[in-house]
């Protein structure tokens, strides 16, 4: 199927059957995400990948009480970074030159400009940053869910601070943002399995500017 076919085909699944999603199917969704676009490539966000069936329901118990958080296979918690330090772009900066093969001092001034983004800008700024990349991910799985033909919620009304606890991540430095629940569409019980897909028309959305 290709890319515009696979978009036409996805939406947003209401209801799902519970069918265990193979890992040839959801390897490639990761990576995918993985390898998404991330101003800097920097990643500010983690995933966290959730197919125990205790855990998700504890997670629909205490987080989140839509039907898909238990019917899907997996649960992907997209959790951004809280605060981002110094530290991390050191990190990241000796993570650049290992992959690359080149000296840690070459990358003096790649390194002086993101201390300087860090430095212009309160934690609130840069949290809130961090939360908009980890939606660059969530668009890139929800892509990638199509072109395998595996049906993906996006989710974001949920308890933020009971996820946070289940998960473990209230002691961490991340916290969820966003979830997005992959799996097979329910046929016999989602109201919108066979209903058109309505986006506005090229006309209206695209404004050249010309």
């Amino acid at each position: 199927m290709g890319l515009l076919n696979a978009l036409s085909w996805r939406y947003a699944t209401k209801r799902m059957n519970g069918q265990k999603v193979p890992s040839e199917k959801v390897e490639p969704i990761l990576e995918s995400i993985r390898l998404s676009a991330s101003s800097f490539g920097l990643q500010p966000y983690r995933v966290i990948v959730v197919d125990d069936p205790a855990l998700k329901a504890k997670i629909h118990e205490s987080a989140c009480q839509q039907p898909q958080i238990v019917e899907a296979s997996h649960l992907l918690v997209f959790a951004s970074w809280k605060t981002i330090t110094p530290e991390h772009i050191d990190s990241y900066i000796s993570l650049v030159a290992k992959e690359r093969n080149m000296p840690v001092e070459e990358l003096a001034q790649f390194d002086g400009m993101l201390k300087d983004f860090l430095a212009s800008r309160t934690q609130e700024r840069l949290s809130a940053w961090a939360t908009r990349q980890a939606y660059i991910g969530l668009g890139t799985g929800l892509i990638a869910a199509a072109m395998e033909q595996i049906d993906a919620t996006p989710m974001e009304g949920f308890n933020t601070t009971e996820m946070d606890k289940v998960l473990g991540l209230d002691k961490t430095n991340l916290q969820s943002v966003a979830i997005l629940a992959l799996g097979y569409r329910d046929t016999a019980n989602d109201y919108l399995v066979n209903q058109k897909k309505v986006r506005v028309s090229k006309e209206e959305f695209f404004i050249y500017n010309r």
